[in-house]
């Protein structure tokens, strides 16, 4: 069964949202736990599962900039577990951010089991090795605190490009039903959203390291 994957609600400080954006009110449930804060990549939400894939809506069509993480779902497919989905960035194409320096065109932000459970995130770093990929650039791990959270909004990226933002999570697993009080992001002022229309345009690949 394909799962789509949650909306992830705006941190108060973020300085960009749509109208159809939500945004927490508080942030009392981080205070006191261990979180993990990784770079928010400009790509396409993407699941891979055992025997599919899709974008973040379920019943995404096929489109070019797909064709390389489809690629990748065929090449590891069989190492994910059965009903187990691996949840990250699609990079291939760029969107508003040109990145030029990237290790793969793939980036692990989380993995969900069987009982739609996310793993804990060194689970997560466990499984990325094993299926030999990358999770989002960590900057910051530890308990939460808001100042060396918005630190970590530096303006620039660490796969060569600007920073569109970060995304905090807790670093203890959580089911899906959670994920609202489990996960929240930052988005830079101005950050041009273009999910609805980057598919029309001719694509522009995004540049590995090696390239």
């Amino acid at each position: 069964m394909k799962i789509k994957y949650p909306k992830t609600f705006h941190l108060p400080w973020s300085e960009s949202k749509t109208s159809d954006d939500k945004t927490l009110h508080t942030i009392e449930h981080f205070i006191g736990k261990e979180v993990v804060v990784t770079e928010k990549i400009d790509g396409e939400n993407c699941s891979i599962y055992r025997d599919a894939i899709h974008a973040r809506s379920t019943d995404s069509l096929d489109h070019p900039s797909r064709h390389w993480v489809k690629m990748l779902q065929a090449t590891i497919g069989y190492q994910i577990p059965e009903h187990w989905r691996v949840c990250g960035e699609n990079v291939y194409a760029m969107h508003s951010i040109l990145y030029e320096e990237l290790d793969s065109y793939f980036y692990i932000f989380s993995i969900w089991d069987e009982q739609n459970k996310c793993l804990s995130w060194e689970e997560t770093i466990i499984w990325s090795e094993l299926l030999g990929l990358k999770t989002a650039p960590v900057l910051y791990k530890g308990v939460f605190n808001e100042e060396a959270i918005k630190a970590c909004y530096t303006k620039k990226s660490n796969l060569g490009g600007e920073q569109e933002g970060y995304v905090i999570r807790l670093t203890d697993g959580f089911q899906y039903n959670d994920f609202k009080y489990s996960v929240a992001k930052f988005v830079r002022e101005n950050h041009v959203q273009t999910d609805k229309h980057w598919m029309t345009k001719q694509i522009k690949a995004n540049r590995l390291k090696q390239e």
